[in-house]
Parts: structure tokens; C-alpha cells; sequence
């Protein structure tokens, strides 16, 4: 095969360990833009591409993520991963484990790793490099990647649920709850809410928050209950999608426009976390971005109207 060739089919892996390292489809598609100018610019052949793409995308991607933590430690309230759709990558082998690894959830818990831990966790616990190639990609030795394995895995298992729902049940949840949503039901809405459900928004200073922390069944419930039918009044629709590997939805204004993404944790047949992906700077790759301040300005206005 040409460079080209070689290059296009392994493009899914590479963004796929891209933005598991770095949570940002936008950051991850220039790491692989990145890979590519390297990897056409070497002037010999490698002769493993996979190796050599693996490699370099890992590399790129550790030190995006190194100068990104200092932004996010200065980030205007709670920091999400950017909304991913669909995982290019496909191992029908591994697919469970794809999926979970791509969670909302579980990309916050890469969060507290360093990002040599990171990347030697996703390329050996989700895409199960060896040893020897996961060396070669951070540059460390065998020996430093198993202890860098170690404590990544203490991280991740001190903070990952008791229980995972199987995707069946995720969707059946998640139907009943944006039919509820879509109602204003606000007891439909607290019955799929565990108790200490958590609804939290990110909009980075740049979008009106939907809410920054809201804790409790009843809270949730309410304040669900209460905006979205004012959302709907107006002409702002939803589209239930997978997201991340979880059930969400994306809202829409009146002329199409993404407004937010709303992404559901389901464990132990309920909703544990509503995650609320507003940053217009977050959902830029999923179509146009609606102005979140306009539609936030004509809710309060029609609030105003007497009925």
C-alpha cells in the first residue's frame, strides 16, 4: 500500500487513542493531522506503520495534553470532554470495552492521571498494546510502563461505579426519561433519578449555564421539568443520539442550530449524572452553534407574558 493508503486505515486508531488522551475531538483530529505531516515527511519507510503511527500520535498527543492542563486548571467552572458521536474505530471484539472507555465518565477519571499515565493506560487497558510498543510510544521503559500502569489503575478503580447498566436497559431509561422531559413530568422525571443524582453543566463563562450543580432527585426533577417545556415553547427541539457511548441527546434551536448536548450516566437502573455540554466552543464539530444568550434572552421574555 502507498503512505496514503496505509495512513487512511489506520486513521480510526489513531484518533480513537487521540481522544481518549486528550477528551477533545478538535485537539485529537489536529494530533492526527500532526502524525500524518510526520509521518509523510519521514524520508524512510518504517516498517511497521501502525507502530510508527501509534507512536507518534501518542507522543503528540501527551504533550497537546500537557499544555491543555494548565487551561483546564483555569477553566471558568466544571471541565466535560467534547461530545463524541461515534468512535470511528471498531474491534467487534472489544466493543464493550471501546464503549466504556469513551464514557463521559470514564474520560473525568482519565482526568486525575498524569499524562504519561494516560496514554500508557488507553494504549494498554482499551486498545491492549504490548509492553514493548507502549515503551516505544512514551518513551520510557517496560519496566517504568508497568509501574505507570499500576498506579493508573489504582486511580481508575478507586473512582469507577459499583454497577454498569447493559446498553438495553441505558436505552429504555433514557426513552422514558426524554419522554418525561419532552412533558414536563417532573414526577415521570424524579422516579428515573437515583437520589443523589447530580445535573451539572459546562459552559466554560461562554454560555448561559443550564446549572453549574444541581443535587437530589427533587431538585433535578424540578428544575428539569421547568426549563425544558420553556426550551420547547419556543421552537427548541432534541434529538435523542448516543453520545460517548452513553444515551444523550442533542438540542437544537429553531433553525437547527446546536444549542447543547445532554449526555445521561445510567447505573443500577437509574440516572446517576445529567451532563449538560453547552461551551459553544465544545459543540462547534457537531453542526452550526445556535447563540445559547439569544435563546436565553427570548425564554425570559415569554416567561414575562401573562398566559
Amino acid at each position: 500500500m502507498s503512505k496514503v493508503e496505509e495512513f487512511a486505515e489506520l486513521r480510526p486508531l489513531l484518533f480513537s487513542i487521540a481522544y481518549r488522551i486528550l477528551g477533545s475531538v478538535g485537539e485529537a483530529e489536529d494530533a492526527v493531522q500532526e502524525t500524518w505531516l510526520r509521518f509523510d515527511g519521514s524520508a524512510t519507510r518504517p516498517t511497521s506503520a501502525k507502530a510508527f503511527l501509534s507512536a507518534a500520535v501518542t507522543r503528540i498527543s501527551i504533550d497537546v495534553l500537557r499544555s491543555a492542563r494548565v487551561r483546564r486548571e483555569e477553566y471558568v467552572g466544571p471541565w466535560f470532554p467534547e461530545p463524541l458521536l461515534s468512535d470511528p474505530y471498531e474491534d467487534p471484539a472489544r466493543a464493550v470495552e471501546l464503549a466504556d472507555s469513551v464514557s463521559m465518565a470514564a474520560l473525568l477519571l482519565l482526568e486525575r492521571l498524569s499524562p504519561l499515565e494516560r496514554a500508557v493506560f488507553v494504549l494498554r487497558e482499551v486498545f491492549a498494546f504490548g509492553f514493548d510498543e507502549i515503551a516505544v510510544s512514551v518513551g520510557r521503559s517496560e519496566a517504568a510502563c508497568r509501574q505507570l500502569l499500576v498506579r493508573a489503575r489504582r486511580h481508575m478503580e478507586a473512582g469507577r461505579p459499583r454497577f454498569a447498566a447493559d446498553r438495553q436497559e441505558r436505552r429504555e431509561l433514557a426513552t422514558r426519561f426524554f419522554d418525561a422531559l419532552k412533558d414536563g413530568d417532573v414526577g415521570g422525571l424524579r422516579e428515573l433519578l437515583a437520589a443523589d443524582v447530580r445535573m451539572v453543566g459546562d459552559g466554560g463563562g461562554k454560555a448561559p449555564q443550564l446549572a453549574q450543580a444541581v443535587m437530589g432527585a427533587e431538585n433535578v426533577a424540578r428544575v428539569l421539568g421547568t426549563v425544558f417545556p420553556w426550551l420547547i415553547r419556543i421552537d427548541v427541539s432534541f434529538e435523542p443520539r448516543e453520545i460517548n457511548g452513553q444515551p444523550g441527546a442533542i438540542f437544537r434551536d429553531r433553525d437547527g442550530k446546536v444549542l447543547h448536548v445532554l449526555v445521561l450516566d445510567v447505573l443500577d437502573g437509574q440516572i446517576q449524572t445529567v451532563r449538560a455540554v453547552i461551551n459553544p466552543d465544545k459543540i462547534g464539530h457537531i453542526g452550526p452553534v445556535a447563540d445559547a444568550w439569544a435563546v436565553d434572552r427570548e425564554v425570559k421574555r415569554v416567561r414575562r407574558q401573562p398566559n
